[in-house]
């Protein structure tokens, strides 16, 4: 499996067409069909899931 269990699984849904906007179920968004937007999807879920992941862009910039 890959480095990121949750990016990969989302990135191998938007290759085949299956990725959508909005939350899972019945009432499914749009089919994603821009590659940075599945790249921002993935790893929102990823952050969600509690993996470690990449800073946000905005974050990486500013000094703590």
């Amino acid at each position: 499996m890959a480095k990121h269990g949750k990016v990969a699984k989302v990135m191998h849904e938007y290759k085949e067409g299956t990725l959508h906007t909005g939350k899972p179920g019945p009432g499914k968004g749009k089919v994603v069909k821009s590659r940075k937007q599945a790249i921002a999807i993935a790893l929102s879920e990823a952050r969600e899931a509690g993996e470690k992941v990449s800073l946000k862009k905005k974050l990486k910039g500013k000094k703590f």
